[in-house]
């Protein structure tokens, strides 16, 4: 997804996002942009029009940074402004304008909202079938009631998004929903080779990775990550990797990372031969679907199945620090984010008023702004009974937002105060999915099954 915005006005963005060298398998090419003005957005797609082979405008982002930029999801109560902008697309572009869209709690709703996009000229329709509330530990199931909904309304291409963990979701969807085709996010990134019906060896397809990453170089970044969703499983078992893959700065080093996982888990094999495997994840080294916990699993630790942020707490004994922070530290190892040992400045004291002047005269304050005028006494607050920062005058728990958000959080509750609606969320998360029992939660692939743990156990030792 390309910033409209960004594109249009930053040549360097252009140029390493799109106007770069591609491969032949990189096409047909379809560029989705987020954007919220009609004439951005026609402007964006004019300049990459000849670059690919379809414009695509992104409704269904559902993440806070949507939220902020007013885009995504976000915008589909906006039915007068999206109209205008795939109008005028429609219009200005010699190839074919397509959106990708999330569901509304109601089915009719979801398929007034896909007939308006159809008339305003969207030649192929993606439909996420979840809400833009599902997401994270809310996800749930994506609805193929409404999507099918919406195939049977309209007369374009519509795509199905949601569900798919495997080859046999891919056959159920189309046969289930009539759609002419079916989109993978995450399960194509834990599985490559989800749409030919495999399930092999893990590194077997991080070298395949690498190597085309050595032909066609990338930022570091991007293997990384792929590399994350590649290894997740196996990297909740060697925690220590985990955390090298993350620091490492080269090509190489990530390969060596990569190729130390692979023996650890050869090993793992030979030891495990003839033996009942032991453990949560005894096949963690196969290619497989990673499935989010539940509403109700993701507020606690479940037996047998914990999660990322439990197990490094668990190793480290102490507050996880959030990935920006991280990132902070390792450029300044000495940084610090306690807040007792953070530098305060000192409270100001007014100074007497100068003859003629308008307003008493404050000292030249560090902080490069002029402070509010304060008395001899200084300001006095309420302090947070964990952290000793100042605490919300209308927080439920007495607490600062930060420790608030974590008590919160932890114990799936709201605080009006501070705009923290754990509860309720959870409350609409279940209603809704209370309200569609015909969904079906997708189930991973069991060892044995084809594309399971004996279809690779050759590979494996190979």
């Amino acid at each position: 997804m390309l910033h409209a915005q960004v594109f249009v006005r930053d040549a360097n963005y252009r140029k390493e996002n799109l106007y770069c060298e591609v491969c032949p398998e990189d096409r047909p090419l379809i560029v989705q942009f987020c954007a919220n003005d009609p004439e951005v957005f026609v402007q964006a797609a004019l300049l990459a029009q000849d670059y690919c082979d379809a414009i695509d405008l992104n409704l269904g982002c559902p993440q806070m940074i949507a939220k902020r930029g007013h885009y995504g999801a976000f915008l589909q109560d906006e039915w007068d402004l999206l109209q205008r902008m795939i109008l005028l697309a429609h219009e200005k572009l010699s190839v074919p304008v397509t959106c990708k869209i999330r569901v509304f709690p109601e089915i009719d709703k979801t398929v007034r909202y896909a007939q308006m996009l159809e008339k305003a000229g969207c030649q192929l329709l993606t439909v996420h079938g979840r809400t833009k509330e599902q997401k994270g530990p809310l996800s749930g199931a994506a609805s193929w009631e409404h999507i099918k909904a919406v195939r049977k309304a309209v007369a374009i291409p519509v795509f199905a998004n949601g569900n798919i963990q495997c080859l046999q979701d891919v056959e159920r969807c189309l046969r289930d929903t009539g759609v002419q085709g079916v989109m993978s996010a995450e399960g194509n990134l834990h599985n490559p080779a989800l749409f030919e019906g495999r399930s092999p060896a893990v590194w077997e397809l991080a070298e395949e990775y690498l190597d085309i990453v050595r032909e066609h170089p990338c930022p570091l970044s991007y293997v990384r990550a792929h590399l994350f969703k590649l290894w997740h499983h196996t990297l909740q078992v060697y925690q220590q990797l985990r955390e090298e893959l993350a620091k490492v700065k080269t090509l190489e080093g990530i390969a060596a990372v990569s190729q130390e996982l692979k023996l650890r888990c050869q090993e793992e094999i030979s030891r495990q031969e003839g033996a009942k495997p032991t453990g949560d994840l005894p096949f963690h080294w196969i290619c497989q679907p990673y499935i989010r916990p539940g509403p109700r699993e993701g507020s606690k630790e479940r037996a047998g199945a914990r999660s990322k942020r439990a197990l490094e707490e668990e190793e480290c004994g102490t507050e996880v620090l959030s990935k920006n922070k991280q990132k902070k530290q390792l450029r300044n190892p000495h940084k610090t984010f306690d807040p007792s040992l953070k530098r305060r400045w000192p409270v100001h004291k007014q100074l007497p008023r100068q003859p003629g002047a308008s307003s008493p005269r404050l000292p030249h304050c560090p902080l490069g702004h002029r402070m509010r005028q304060l008395g001899e006494a200084g300001t006095k607050y309420a302090k947070c009974d964990q952290c000793g920062n100042p605490k919300g005058n209308r927080c439920v728990f007495s607490l600062c937002r930060g420790c608030c958000k974590k008590r919160a959080s932890k114990e799936t509750a709201d605080c009006p105060g501070h705009g923290l609606l754990f509860k309720t969320k959870l409350e609409k998360s279940l209603a809704w999915k209370e309200a569609q029992p015909e969904l079906q939660e997708p189930q991973p692939a069991a060892p044995g099954t084809p594309g399971g743990f004996s279809e690779v156990m050759g590979s494996a030792l190979a």
